[in-house]
């Protein structure tokens, strides 16, 4: 039976940064790697920002029902950078630029932020939050709350000027594992919107990494990330048999995507095999 310790060789001898934590929902690890080292955080941020955005909701702050206008212009994290704009070819999810010029519901854009990646749906989500130094301290207060102790959010996605004056978003292992764990035990919302909340993820239709090595039907409520040399996936997965348990990974290192997946697919049957049946 493969097991996590028996990965131990192959993600110490990745070429880059192999991180994983796995343990049940509410408990200690039974596997970790490298879970404190840094990544680039690609798409797993955009969790952080749907909490953000519901925690806003919860406090009378936000209408998640309120039609937002479809732009692409957004306010750089760059200090009096100018304004930056989304590339529809780096989209992976051509509904909400359907809607460019027009309007979208907010908790339809969260929606298809995390279902579909969208990165012009998250940075409208962004700026429905406030001005950029208020937006990004709601999803940094998040992370907080949920226990994380190195992962940042600091720039919407594709803003390059922010990029080239240093500024970005980073995620460990451990951190993701943390913040699906506070989102499972209703510390970032009520129950009701952490249910809400558990269920877009569980409508995640990017499933090519995880998923691999999960078997079919299995309920998962997912997040992953992908950039050139990065591929992360952090999930809350929900065996018929035993306990929710918390999984997340993260690679960063000159391998090819589809062999990043690969891996992280290895990973998640080990995890099944260790946790996902009694």
């Amino acid at each position: 039976m493969i097991t996590l310790q028996s990965l131990a060789p192959e993600l110490d001898a990745f070429p880059g940064t192999a991180s994983v934590w796995c343990g049940p929902l509410g408990g200690s690890a039974v596997f970790t790697r490298a879970e404190n080292e840094l990544h680039y955080a690609a798409s797993t941020m955009k969790v952080g920002v749907m909490a953000a955005a519901w925690r806003a909701a919860e406090a009378g702050r936000l209408d998640l029902d309120a039609e937002i206008a479809v732009h692409n212009e957004h306010v750089s994290s760059a200090p009096g950078g100018p304004a930056y704009a989304n590339d529809p070819a780096y989209d992976s999810d051509p509904q909400v630029w359907d809607r460019l010029g027009g309007t979208a519901p907010l908790r339809w854009l969260i929606h298809r932020m995390i279902v579909r990646s969208s990165n012009l749906a998250t940075n409208l989500v962004l700026g429905a939050l406030g001005p950029r130094e208020q937006a990004f301290e709601q999803v940094n207060e998040v992370w907080k709350l949920s226990g994380a102790t190195r992962a940042h959010t600091d720039r919407g996605i594709e803003d390059y000027p922010a990029r080239d004056g240093g500024i970005s978003n980073e995620v460990t292992a451990a951190d993701l594992a943390a913040l699906f764990g506070a989102l499972a035990a209703h510390r970032l919302a009520s129950p009701a919107g952490s249910a809400a909340m558990i269920d877009v993820l569980t409508a995640q239709e990017c499933r090519d990494d995880l998923h691999l090595g999960l078997p079919a039907g299995t309920r998962v409520a997912l997040k992953n990330g992908w950039v050139t040399g990065e591929r992360h996936s952090s999930a809350l997965i929900f065996p018929p048999d035993a306990p929710p348990y918390l999984l997340a990974a993260c690679t960063t290192g000159e391998v090819s995507d589809a062999d990043a997946c690969a891996l992280l697919g290895r990973v998640a049957a080990a995890s099944w095999a260790q946790l996902g049946v009694n």
